[in-house]
């Protein structure tokens, strides 16, 4: 907060009605969630900062969703890795059922598989991406040939996870590299769909560095 909060605007989201949450989760996975009164209400509100970030993008403004508990390993019936409700599926698959979008290319650059994500949209018009490679510059590479190559899609979602950076777990990445990123995320938006982008926090665990990478990611995307 303290490396972003005068450069942006800040608002605040409404919780996920549970009809959005059921878009891709079962019911029992929901109650499950519901058994802790305040975790339901977190990963509500949440979600619900997810598609607020969406709808701002869909008016072709970059957002990102500062939100915590992250969602990327939330499937539709199971969770686990700090998540509880995929926030990102979520969101797109409410764009999806108001019919604002067909489309759309999930990129995530997490240190971790969004199995959750990958789960959820497998054989369907939702893309989920994430580099296999496990060295930098193979990695910023595949992101690179994935964002510079216009496919068809009607808004670019990023599951923003910076536990790869060279001073949290994945030890991988510089602050540098997330500007990057940021930057060619934009690009591609403006090329392919109508600079619809929009972001959503995931991993990241080291808070000495993270808010500086946020803010570099942001200074890219924006």
């Amino acid at each position: 907060m303290k490396e972003i909060e005068d450069r942006y605007n800040f608002l605040k989201p409404q919780p996920a009605p549970e009809e959005d949450l059921r878009r891709v989760h079962g019911q029992s996975h929901i109650d499950s969630v519901k058994r802790d009164p305040l975790l339901y209400e977190i990963a509500c509100l949440a979600a619900g900062g997810a598609i607020r970030a969406a709808k701002i993008s869909m008016e072709g403004e970059a957002s990102f969703a500062l939100i915590r508990p992250p969602g990327h390993h939330a499937s539709p019936a199971h969770c686990w890795g700090f998540c509880f409700f995929n926030n990102i599926a979520v969101t797109l698959a409410k764009l999806q059922a108001e019919k604002q979008i067909e489309k759309a290319l999930i990129v995530d650059f997490d240190l971790h598989f969004g199995d959750g994500t990958s789960n959820i949209f497998a054989g369907s018009s939702i893309t989920y991406f994430q580099p296999h490679t496990g060295d930098r510059e193979g990695f910023l590479r595949e992101i690179t040939l994935e964002l510079k190559e216009e496919k068809a899609y009607d808004i670019l979602a990023i599951s923003a996870g910076f536990d790869r950076h060279v001073d949290d777990w994945g030890g991988e990445l510089t602050t540098e590299d997330y500007r990057t990123i940021g930057t060619l995320a934009k690009e591609a938006s403006k090329k392919v769909c109508r600079g619809r982008r929009f972001a959503v926090l995931e991993g990241g665990y080291n808070h000495n560095v993270l808010g500086r990478n946020v803010r570099a990611f942001l200074e890219g995307l924006d």
